[in-house]
């Protein structure tokens, strides 16, 4: 294989967290093997629910400071994935949270009305803009974003779609976009896993009220299981959004959990899946970087 450059992987996100929660394992593992990781979030997450009960005056009908919060929390969850260069797309604070609702259980909708600043219906041009100049300086060859539904249909989501596509078809460095999403036969089988473990003090999910997606649609899964210990870290780090649970937890072995304000459980699993969007699938089975001759991306210990 010829070694051409050095790998450069990029995120796009929508809120503080979903690195996290999304691409925390990915994120680790490349970052363990030197490879140059840029997370790219587009709002300060100042919608969210707040779990703990001694700081939910931040949140958006009291103060209206959780943004500011959540900027702590994510820079406490990039220390422990081990990323060095994050970005608020357009500088921080540029677009805001657009919120929710719930039509039902795993699929959300637009707000009827959206704040002025409110990054789903902010002007998509300039956010396309912004996405290509910060691709333009670090000439990733993969970009990771979600799928057109935004995963569950959080607009924000959609609209980091939208604009990650857009702007990744405008910088021929680019050779790679992968959505992230959930596997369904991995998601039955950790939430098979809760359900046999006493003291868990989430409650299960009822039927398909987790979002996720067949796995014949997956292209790539990315072993993730030396990471877990880093990911849980960064999900601990975004106290006011998610609450972790640990049982028989040693070195990255056990049963895990993590739950939003919904306390519905949600399995931490050894593995993370994507769908490659756009270019050439050959070798990217179990690597992002598979097949593209870029160097780097095998084990620091391994070199």
């Amino acid at each position: 294989m010829t070694l051409t450059a050095p790998p450069r992987l990029l995120l796009v996100h929508a809120h503080p967290d979903d690195e996290s929660l999304w691409t925390g394992g990915t994120i680790a593992r490349y970052a363990a093997r030197g490879v140059q990781v840029v997370v790219v979030t587009c709002t300060l997450g100042e919608e969210g629910e707040v779990i703990p009960e001694s700081l939910r005056g931040l949140a958006a009908d009291q103060a209206d400071q959780l943004g500011g919060y959540r900027v702590g929390e994510l820079r406490s969850a990039c220390a422990a994935l081990h990323v060095t260069d994050h970005r608020f797309l357009g500088g921080i604070g540029r677009w805001r949270d657009s919120g929710m609702l719930w039509e039902q259980p795993g699929l959300a909708s637009a707000l009827p009305e959206a704040h002025p600043r409110a990054f789903a219906t902010g002007a998509a041009d300039e956010q396309v803009d912004a996405l290509e100049a910060v691709l333009r300086e670090v000439r990733p060859q993969v970009v990771v974003s979600y799928a057109a539904d935004g995963g569950y249909g959080h607009p924000d989501h959609i609209r980091a779609h939208e604009v990650t596509v857009a702007a990744a078809a405008k910088v021929p460095e680019v050779q790679r976009v992968f959505y992230a999403v959930p596997s369904r036969d991995t998601l039955e089988k950790g939430l098979a896993a809760l359900a046999e473990v006493e003291g868990m003090p989430f409650q299960l999910p009822e039927p398909h009220e987790l979002a996720s997606v067949a796995d014949e649609s997956i292209s790539t899964v990315i072993d993730v299981s030396e990471h877990l210990p880093a990911k849980i870290s960064a999900l601990r780090a975004h106290g006011t959004q998610v609450k972790v649970w640990l049982d028989r937890w040693d070195n990255g072995a056990g049963v895990a959990a993590y739950a939003l304000s919904n306390g519905v459980a949600q399995p931490i699993v050894p593995t993370e899946h994507y769908v490659l969007a756009s270019g050439d699938p050959a070798g990217c089975e179990v690597d992002l970087f598979g097949g593209l001759g870029v160097s780097g991306t095998e084990p620091v210990g391994d070199r």
